[in-house]
């Protein structure tokens, strides 16, 4: 018996989660967005009423242009902004793309469909005074404080993907080396410098955790939440968000503001752009020229501010 199209689907998320080394976040994302669409096609084509889920009249060649036309005007009418619609579109042609090559499908009904043409936006960033007001703001009275001035430092200074700033254990750190061994995306290996300030912090932290807690200094995750589990990134983000309010920053603040905030002071800094993008992990150089656009904006804007000719 052939496999439905919910089994391609869950085979296609299995694929990012267990070749394509996904992270469990951005696999949740395509499952939601394929489950849009999945509920779409059921109902256009008239199986809504049926256990979708095992209906063998929904094959995925059944999609056409037609259909995914009318899941675009869907998603107009449901007043999704062009990012979000983007981001299906995008969801649904990884999925036709995987089928294809499994030879489920000949062709995509997603060749001839553009996505929305998206607003440049320049990427979220503290300045200089910000980042160090956000450190030099906290206070370093308890464990979880220590911890969590551990953690925005390695953030900042190796501008770290926050998945990865989770990921990490103790056995990571090479504090000989000054450096700290990361898993990034596509469970791609890389080695990233690591400043001093952010090596003694984490030490400190480390060290009061054995003292009061009896947890090795160095072994097992690097940062531990309340119950000494593995801390999420969603623990880290929230602790973030809460720790920028106290310290008085007005802006939106995320630990990939930090990770944004490292790469533009690393370039206004003299970085070369290529070594910025190695530290980052980033696969393509187009992916990190994205900060010079920050760099380029902040000098144009003193610019007229300053010039006489303006």
């Amino acid at each position: 018996m052939d496999k439905t199209f919910h089994q391609h689907i869950l085979d296609f998320l299995e694929y990012l989660s267990a070749q394509k080394g996904y992270s469990d976040h951005t696999v949740r994302a395509y499952r939601t967005d394929l489950k849009g669409f999945y509920g779409f096609f059921a109902e256009f084509s008239g199986c809504a009423d049926d256990s979708t889920q095992r209906n063998t009249r929904l094959s995925p060649d059944a999609v056409d242009v037609i259909c995914i036309r009318g899941y675009l005007n869907r998603l107009h009418k449901e007043g999704l902004s062009k990012r979000s619609v983007a981001r299906r579109l995008s969801s649904l042609r990884s999925l036709y793309k995987f089928l294809k090559k499994r030879g489920v499908v000949e062709a995509s009904p997603l060749d001839t469909i553009r996505s929305p043409k998206l607003d440049k936006t320049l990427p979220a960033y503290l300045t200089v005074d910000d980042m160090f007001r956000l450190l030099d703001a906290m206070d370093d009275g308890t464990l979880l404080a220590r911890r969590n001035i551990a953690m925005f430092e390695l953030l900042y200074s190796s501008g770290l993907r926050v998945s990865e700033l989770s990921g990490l254990d103790c056995p990571h750190i090479n504090f000989g080396a000054h450096s700290v061994r990361v898993l990034g995306k596509g469970n791609k290996e890389r080695v990233v410098p690591v400043g001093e300030r952010a090596l003694r912090a984490i030490r400190f932290y480390r060290e009061t955790l054995e003292e009061e807690k009896k947890v090795p200094a160095d072994k097992g995750p690097l940062f531990l939440n309340k119950n000494l589990g593995r801390l999420s990134t969603r623990s880290v983000a929230r602790t973030l968000e809460k720790t920028a309010k106290e310290s008085g920053l007005t802006v939106p603040v995320s630990p990939h503001a930090l990770r944004h905030s490292f790469a533009t002071h690393m370039l206004d800094g003299g970085a070369d752009l290529r070594g910025v993008q190695e530290m980052l992990g980033h696969v393509s150089l187009s992916t990190t020229q994205k900060y010079t656009h920050v760099s380029i904006e902040r000098l144009t804007q003193a610019y007229d501010k300053a010039h006489p000719r303006k």
